[in-house]
């Protein structure tokens, strides 16, 4: 059994996640449901929850000032939400599950069944503080970006990443004055998340960073040269979105 905890200062979402894990997630023991963010820590220091259902906008203490206040309790997260764009972003980059309130439930079920096969076990900690590191943001402008891995956390000052290149299922970002480092995160995932920090989907395999843009060729769709020399192109369709961006430099 999976021993859960609810942490959620809103009466009804917090009722209605609870009906809805026990009448459908039967591998889920909640063990205690919490109100406020000072309960729901306490909560986790004393039980030492497997997972914890966690609201994002509560008063005085959001839920990711609980995952900091609980760093050295290892357990997976589910975060629940009304809509938090920028929130959800970070969460989603950095491979935590969401939920959108009202909750539906074939999306809760799915999320259960990652934390029931242990997708993520083994680098919970990782996760939980590269997600403390993003949404700390929140006009959306990172300047430090956090990415987990199986390893740990690799840390980025996005000034210094020239591009970002798709690689099948991963992402190569070509940095200033290292070499390029292969992360497992798609490029959507790093362009949900670096689109307000001035970096522009150029084409379906690129991502560049408009300050180190060292010439633009015109043409069709037209190409850059990059600060370390690289070309990359730009597709037709994204042609009025890079000058536009270009201009704003």
């Amino acid at each position: 059994m999976i021993r859960a905890i609810i942490i959620d200062d809103e009466k009804d979402g917090r009722k209605a996640l609870q009906i809805a894990i026990e009448k459908y997630c039967k591998e889920v023991s909640l063990i205690r449901v919490c109100e406020t963010p000072e309960d729901g820590i306490a909560a986790i220091n004393e039980l030492k929850p497997d997972l914890v259902f966690l609201d994002v906008q509560m008063p005085g203490i959001s839920g990711f000032d609980v995952l900091q206040k609980t760093s050295h309790v290892p357990f997976d997260v589910i975060f629940v939400s009304a809509y938090d764009q920028y929130a959800i972003k970070a969460i989603k980059f950095s491979a935590m599950d969401y939920l959108l309130k009202p909750i539906d439930v074939d999306e809760l079920l799915q999320a259960v069944n990652r934390v029931s096969e242990g997708h993520h076990k083994n680098n919970n900690s990782h996760r939980h503080q590269s997600v403390i590191n993003n949404v700390q943001f929140k006009s959306g402008k990172i300047t430090r970006l956090a990415v987990p891995s199986i390893e740990g956390i690799d840390f980025f000052d996005t000034d210094d990443i020239i591009y970002c290149e798709a690689e099948g299922s991963y992402t190569y970002i070509h940095l200033l004055d290292q070499p390029k480092k292969l992360i497992t995160r798609k490029l959507k995932d790093f362009e949900n998340i670096l689109a307000e920090s001035g970096f522009c989907r150029v084409h379906h395999s690129n991502l560049i960073n408009i300050r180190h843009v060292q010439k633009y060729i015109k043409g069709e769709g037209g190409y850059v040269i990059m600060c370390n020399g690289q070309k990359v192109d730009i597709s037709r369709r994204k042609k009025e979105e890079f000058i536009k961006l270009l201009n704003m430099v």
